[in-house]
Formats: C-alpha cells, structure tokens, sequence
C-alpha cells in the first residue's frame, strides 16, 4: 500500500507499490516499475545525474481509480481498479505480501495503464552527499529520499512475501551502502 511520505516540493504526497502482484510503484501521480527506479536510484549514487526511466503520469483521480475501493472489491474504476480486477485484494491476511517476483507481471500491467495515463520520461536528478533529490518536480531532502527507499527495501506496507527481496532491491542496497550511505536507513 502507498504511505504518505513528505517533500520539500509538494508537502505529504502517497509513495508506494499499490498491488501486490505488480511491482509499479506510484509516487503522487507518477507511476514506474520499481526495478527501473532501483537502477535509477544506484546509477544517481554512482554519480549520474540526470538519470531517466520510462513511466506515465496519469492527471485525474479518476484515470488512477480508488484504491480503498478497489481493495474492498466494490469500485474498479480507473487504473488501480483494473488492477484490481485482475488481481482480487487476497482473502486471508496473512496473505497480504507483496510478490518478490510480480516483475512477471511488467507486461500485462504496463498495457493495463496505457488507456489511463501518458506516456513520460521521468527524471532523476541529485548526487550522494547532497540535498536536494529530485524525481521529477518533487524534490526530497536526503532524509525523505532516504524514506522512499527503505520503503522499496522492506516491500512497503505488507514487506516482501517470506521476507524475500528481489534481485533488483538487493542490488540497490547493497550498491548503496557503499556509494550513499545516506540513502540508507535500516528497515
């Protein structure tokens, strides 16, 4: 589920996966896959900047859909409703982890989105060591990026089914605590 998370640009915005068989990550109104934010994130720490990845923005509450909604298997409008259809919120709660291995679900999901939001490179800008880190228009201290991140590497809000990180994650981290470890924050 996504948390509000601050920024210096916008105030509280939601950050966070939305569906447990997808790993798309939506910040505000950016959407992106999470294993290409992971690699944007270490290619920053390495030292590149600007950094891009393929994503969508989508406008309208309605394009995006009802989450709470969606969850509760009553209203499946706009994106996340189509999610949702697809794939039903789980009926037992222990149930409710995120998929270490949803990556498998990149292709279907990214033709789910396609009728609801715009196409857009999404731009990464910012160095280890320094405020501030930028995603686009949303600006975060070192702290805030730091939040989102750690966010990725528990697996959000249920954590990573059995604890399992994908491949993507670990290699993020682990670039990480050697290249900003002030991105880091212990989950």
């Amino acid at each position: 589920m996504p948390l509000a998370f601050e920024s210096n640009s916008h105030g509280t915005i939601a950050f966070g996966f939305f569906q447990i068989e997808s790993h798309m990550l939506l910040l505000d109104r950016l959407f992106f896959f999470a294993d290409d934010f992971c690699d944007a994130v270490g290619a920053l720490a390495g030292g590149r900047s600007p950094v891009e990845l393929d994503g969508w923005r989508i406008d309208s509450r309605e394009g995006i859909g009802d989450l709470h909604g969606a969850i509760a298997g009553r209203v499946h409008t706009g994106f996340i409703g189509q999610t949702y259809l697809r794939w039903p919120f789980p009926a037992r709660p222990e149930d409710f982890h995120q998929n270490p291995d949803c990556h498998a679900t990149r292709d279907e999901v990214a033709a789910m989105i396609a009728p609801f939001g715009r196409p857009r490179r999404i731009r990464l800008r910012g160095s280890a060591g320094s405020d501030p880190i930028r995603i686009d228009d949303y600006v975060f201290a070192t702290q805030q990026f730091a939040d989102l991140l750690a966010y990725v590497d528990r697996g959000g809000y249920p954590r990573w089914r059995a604890e399992r990180r994908p491949d993507y994650v670990v290699r993020m981290t682990t670039g990480l605590l050697s290249l900003a470890p002030d991105w880091v924050v212990e989950v």
